[in-house]
């Protein structure tokens, strides 16, 4: 499962409703006190209520009302879940869903007491006819009592197909938004929910402001959180023991009830074992691992720098192993509040890499939040949510590349003095591109600058979406440098805002690709290295009017055969990641016999 967004309602600053898109690589972005952290705890509380616990002071001071609510919304959920007796069915089936197709989970948060006390809710658009509303809460003997009394032909065994067959035999089911109770649930939607729960990503918090002792802070958290992963991987391992456990359990519980009848048969008709499993946390919880350094001193005794590299350590062989092996079964969020905090810039750069990486990865997501102008520079600008206040003090979060400004002021973000050239592209995916083909020419020709270690050179993402707001308003002027703008082809509205740039008279210019975008450009063998995956990349579209990363999706999906093909983003990304490192020179010159990004790399270079 993935989480596609957060909604938090009378959180600490959150007294208004605040619902924020959650995307692969997400950055909270605003100054100090300004209701990042919020979010990320508020999250931790969602999911574990275990490093932020939720307390009676959390509930917004100025509101009356002491419930918090807060709502996650996830993507790719599970294609069916099992139920007893092995009867299956799926959350859409259910009317478990959103109107968009998505599940939102809701936990309330009575915060009156000393003890706040919590209430889980799916918010689904479910029936609220008469006589259906209520299915997944009745015995399977009243559903069967129902489908009596309407004489439906429908076999009587098995809760999913008897309440399809109800459903299905109202002429106007009345489905509106629904709150269904899932804490204190009881029958088939209890256990909906103890599938659901067994599904829900992990989520792990590295706090900014931790302690120093040797089983916490940034000793303890990452081999937590390691920990947990392991756990996850071995799913499949834990559930068949804990099927073992249940079925000893239930053994035990027949044959104690028989010698019980022997003793008096009318002491218990019945004696039903009610088997809980231990959660996730419960598992992880039973490991603590404690970790020295040289000379046996321990890593809460050496400098914050040192422990914070703990994290940078982490996420590069998080990475690194994620790439390596074949996945686990539940999906992992990591959250780290200030990454940077008493970071040399060098081991900045790695973590960042690090955060691309692991977000380009199926079944990981990060969060991150900053107040660091120069840390927010280096990440995509589509994963940045700049927090500020209203004219009330209400938190208001933008997304989007409309915030740079925003970011800019707040931050007091600056031109560097060594920079000369601002290149300006639609995406991350064209950053990572131009900087792994221009490290490619410049190996075989070191006139040709390259990119990723140019420091003349500043890229900025300007966004397809707004790219012409850009252009006309010429929002980069007050930096005072000369800007390049260079387009993919396969949006016919660039040229005017090309032509705009070339009209200047500030040693700007502009171009589009002669091939229909950036992905044109890579050689067959550099993906087939990457990915093991043969095709043919056109200058255009091809054929039947895909695109190379639609190409590149559609073979991948068939050489691996799990899930469905990667959507166009995430092709994207894997190319960026991998298939355009792998470009040499050779193979550039082979896919652009006319020297066009060489051409562009040759011009930039006469602008330094």
């Amino acid at each position: 499962m993935r989480l596609k967004s957060v909604a938090v309602k009378n959180f600490r600053c959150y007294r208004e409703e605040a619902f924020v898109a959650i995307d692969d690589l997400t950055t909270f972005v605003g100054k100090n006190d300004i209701g990042k952290s919020s979010i990320l705890e508020a999250l931790e509380i969602f999911f574990n209520n275990e490093t932020v616990k939720i307390e009676a002071d959390d509930a917004n001071i100025f509101n009356l009302d002491k419930k918090v609510y807060i709502t996650c919304e996830f993507e790719d959920l599970p294609i069916s879940l099992t139920l007893d007796a092995g009867a299956e069915t799926t959350l859409a089936n259910e009317y478990m869903l959103s109107a968009a197709g998505t599940l939102k989970i809701q936990k309330v948060y009575d915060c009156k007491g000393s003890r706040p006390s919590v209430e889980i809710f799916i918010l689904a658009q479910h029936p609220t006819a008469d006589g259906v509303s209520g299915l997944l809460e009745l015995k399977e003997k009243e559903l069967q009592a129902q489908i009596k009394a309407k004489e439906l032909a429908v076999q009587l065994k098995g809760n999913p197909g008897m309440r399809r067959a109800l459903w299905e035999a109202e002429a106007d089911l009345k489905l509106a938004d629904v709150a269904l109770p899932m804490g204190k649930a009881k029958e088939d939607s209890k256990r909906i929910w103890e599938q659901l729960d067994s599904h829900l990503p992990i989520f792990a918090l590295f706090q900014s402001d931790r302690s120093s002792r040797d089983s916490d802070g940034e000793v303890q958290t990452p081999m937590k959180a390691a920990v947990a992963s392991a756990i996850a991987e071995m799913q499949g391992e834990i559930e068949q023991i804990q099927r073992k456990v249940k079925e000893k359990a239930e053994e035990i519980a027949r044959s104690t009830h028989e010698a019980l009848k022997a003793i008096d048969a009318n002491l218990a008709k019945e004696l039903n074992p009610q088997f809980t499993p231990p959660t996730t946390a419960k598992w992880t919880g039973l490991f603590s691992v404690n970790m020295d350094t040289d000379d046996g001193i321990p890593l809460n005794k050496r400098g914050s720098g040192v422990r914070r590299l703990v994290l940078v350590s982490f996420f590069k062989a998080a990475a690194e192993r994620r790439l390596a092996s074949g996945g686990s079964k539940r999906s992992i969020i990591y959250a780290i509040e200030e990454p940077e905090t008493a970071q040399h810039p060098n081991n900045q750069k790695i973590l960042i890499e690090s955060f691309k990486t692991l977000a380009s990865e199926s079944g990981y997501q990060v969060l991150l939040t900053t107040h660091s102008p120069g840390f927010a520079a280096e990440l995509p600008t589509d994963s940045i949510r700049f927090i500020s206040r209203d004219a009330n003090d209400n938190p208001v979060i933008d997304e989007g590349v409309d915030v740079f400004g925003q970011v800019a002021q707040a931050l007091g973000v600056v031109a560097d003095s060594k920079i000369k050239v601002l290149l300006c592209v639609e995406g991350p995916t064209d950053v990572a591109a131009l900087k792994c083909l221009s490290g490619a020419l410049n190996l075989a020709d070191a006139t040709i600058p390259d990119l990723a270690n140019d420091g003349r050179v500043a890229f900025i993402v300007l966004g397809g979406s707004t790219l012409q707001h850009w252009v006309t308003e010429h929002y980069l002027k007050g930096l005072g440098r000369p800007e390049v703008h260079i387009y993919d082809s396969d949006v016919a509205i660039y040229g005017a805002s090309v032509a705009e740039v070339n009209n200047r008279t500030d040693g700007s210019w502009a171009a589009q690709t002669l091939k229909y975008e950036v992905e044109n450009y890579l050689h067959a063998d550099a993906i087939h290295e990457a990915f093991g995956v043969n095709i043919v990349v056109p200058d255009q579209l091809d054929a039947n009017g895909n695109a190379v990363p639609a190409i590149f999706s559609a073979a991948l999906h068939a050489l691996n055969q799990v899930g469905s093909p990667v959507n166009d983003k995430t092709a994207k990304k894997r190319l960026a990641g991998q298939a355009f490192p792998r470009m040499t020179a050779a193979r550039l010159r082979e896919r652009d016999p006319a020297g066009e990004v060489e051409g562009w790399l040759r011009r930039i270079a006469a602008m330094l």
